[in-house]
């Protein structure tokens, strides 16, 4: 009876142990197979997979590395605006929209291999330390920059540094065998948005955005009151190439020329309701007769700017489908100094259209390659070739057709203009050539060229220059065949290229563009437009002006003027 009493006691006991010493005579074997297995029920599924691969991986693995690689590419299933951006690199994305950085105040140039300044920021650290035009810069900080390729990016890294820190510098002047030593202290430099305002037609004022930075509507204000000085009452606002910026921006140039109470653009996402932007009625242009220059760069910002004015009735845009970008990206910076843009709403124009083009989450390289395939498809050059969806038709404030789902369609179509392009002339711009013999004549003429007080003057000498005939001889000495029919044919258009760069390193971009864009025809066709009073669209109107078109520029080409031909001087020359 005892011996039965104490099995019953003791048996639980033995089969607990046996079960114990089982699993854990199981999970040896198992950890000795397959290694230990882990079950991780909360957290975040990557963070847990991460911590497996850092605690169990066979080889060391720098997680932080790949962690850096990892997260573009969960962002690449996003859309295609949505991106992540590096610590390393988010200062300098931020430094073109903020309006200023910190380095030497210059704009300098690699010339052949060696630094050649073009300009000194008037006001900036380097004019007050006196660097001056043309200056080479062959030593920075007692290390040899002369002699050697580097390319810009490399150059500003060096130029640029914190505010208050010092570079020195060793500068060679003109024909002089010293070297001259500078040290320069490091301060605000600004990055202008508004690139240039001058009266482009008696009474007709011409303004250049390039961004839509934090300064830009401060520079923007600016540029319209002096304009008004001189007595402009209407307004060419040209946002060809802006790709955009901040949103407020471009919402505080609108309400310039809006009456109180218009809609100027509303956003709405899924966990953002309905946001609507008003005018206020405190613009200082509420009357003024406007058009807005476009073309296939412009986009986002530069996209609410011309929707809002033709939504409204307001004025008319002239130029080239815009480039359809309709989502509002938020930027949140992260604990390590990185950042991420992310997608958070969709813009609408006052109309009620999302201007979005299609795309496919994941599908980046697609979505890029829609500029591309619109050249190919000929809408560069007839208006004809685009087509609008009937589905996504809206009406403006005076009942036009507008169209949302892929851009900004011009009221007034504008194709390329191909005048004097040729074979001969893609070489010469696409090679740099062009660009360097305007630097090199500046800099071998700089004392007669600087003798001039005005752009106006310098140009008017220029003028009786033999600037071609020079050019071609030096172009044939960097491997450019001469090619005389096709010179004849691009002679007028290189020559006022040339005018217009050795302009502007003696005056900057107030003497560029007057130049550059004497015989722009979308600007000469808004000049036309707003001196025969017709900026504010009517059916009628822009009927006729589409179906003037044809005659008037000609038969349309394959070919046409080169994105160099308008972005080229902003490539060749960088600011430190």
């Amino acid at each position: 009876m005892d011996k039965n009493k104490r099995l019953t006691v003791w048996l639980p006991v033995i089969i607990a142990v046996s079960i114990a010493v089982g699993i854990f005579v199981g999970n040896h074997y198992v950890s000795i197979s397959q290694g230990p297995l882990r079950s991780y029920t909360s957290g975040n599924k990557i963070n847990a997979i991460l911590d497996i691969i850092d605690e169990q991986y066979v080889d060391t693995v720098n997680m932080t590395d790949l962690v850096e690689n990892t997260i573009p590419k969960i962002f690449s299933e996003l859309d295609p605006h949505s991106v992540y951006i590096t610590a390393e690199d988010a200062s300098a994305v931020n430094e073109e929209l903020e309006g200023s950085f910190s380095g030497i105040g210059v704009s300098f140039n690699m010339q052949t291999d060696t630094i050649l300044v073009i300009s000194v920021i008037s006001g900036g650290p380097a004019e007050k330390a006196g660097l001056m035009p043309f200056d080479r810069i062959i030593t920075i900080n007692d290390s040899v920059f002369s002699g050697k390729k580097k390319n810009q990016t490399e150059i500003m890294k060096t130029l640029r540094g914190a505010k208050d820190s010092k570079v020195k510098l060793g500068v060679r002047r003109g024909d002089s065998p010293d070297l001259l030593t500078f040290e320069v202290t490091r301060g605000d430099v600004p990055v202008n948005s508004v690139d240039v305002a001058y009266e482009a037609a008696e009474g007709i004022g011409y303004i250049k955005v390039s961004k839509f930075a934090r300064n830009t509507y401060n520079e923007f204000i600016t540029a319209i009151a002096q304009l008004k000085q001189k007595n402009c009452s209407s307004f060419i606002i040209d946002l060809r190439g802006n790709t955009g910026g901040y949103m407020d921006a471009a919402i505080n140039m609108i309400n310039e020329f809006m009456p109180e109470g218009r809609l100027i653009v509303y956003t709405e996402g899924k966990s953002f309701p309905r946001s609507d932007v008003y005018a206020n009625g405190t613009g200082t242009c509420k009357d003024a007769p406007i058009v807005v220059l476009t073309d296939e760069i412009s986009a986002s910002a530069s996209e609410i700017f011309a929707g809002a004015i033709q939504d409204n009735d307001r004025g008319l845009i002239i130029g080239r489908r815009t480039y359809g970008k309709g989502l509002v990206q938020t930027q949140i910076a992260l604990n390590d100094g990185s950042e991420m843009r992310l997608t958070i709403a969709r813009y609408y124009t006052p109309s009620g259209r999302c201007i979005q083009k299609k795309y496919e989450m994941g599908h980046t390289d697609d979505y890029e390659q829609d500029i591309y395939n619109r050249y190919m498809h000929g809408e560069f050059d007839s208006a004809d070739s685009i087509k609008m969806d009937d589905s996504m038709k809206y009406l403006t404030a005076g009942g036009r057709v507008v169209y949302g789902g892929g851009g900004i369609m011009p009221d007034i179509f504008i194709p390329r203009d191909t005048t004097g392009v040729t074979s001969y002339y893609s070489n010469v711009v696409n090679s740099g050539v062009l660009y360097l013999y305007a630097l090199e004549y500046s800099d071998n003429y700089r004392e007669k060229l600087s003798s001039f007080n005005t752009w106006e003057e310098l140009y008017d000498y220029l003028c009786h220059q033999p600037l071609l005939s020079n050019f071609v001889n030096f172009a044939s000495s960097k491997g450019i065949k001469r090619r005389p029919t096709l010179i004849n044919i691009s002679g007028a258009l290189i020559e006022n290229q040339l005018q217009a760069y050795i302009v502007r390193n003696f005056f900057d971009e107030a003497g560029f563009y007057p130049i550059f864009l004497k015989d722009d025809v979308t600007l000469l066709r808004a000049i036309k437009v707003l001196q025969a009073g017709e900026s504010l669209p009517t059916a009628e109107l822009i009927k006729q002006a589409n179906g003037n078109l044809q005659s008037q520029t000609g038969p349309a080409k394959r070919y046409g003027r080169s994105k160099e031909r308008i972005f080229e001087d902003y490539i060749t020359r960088a600011i430190g």
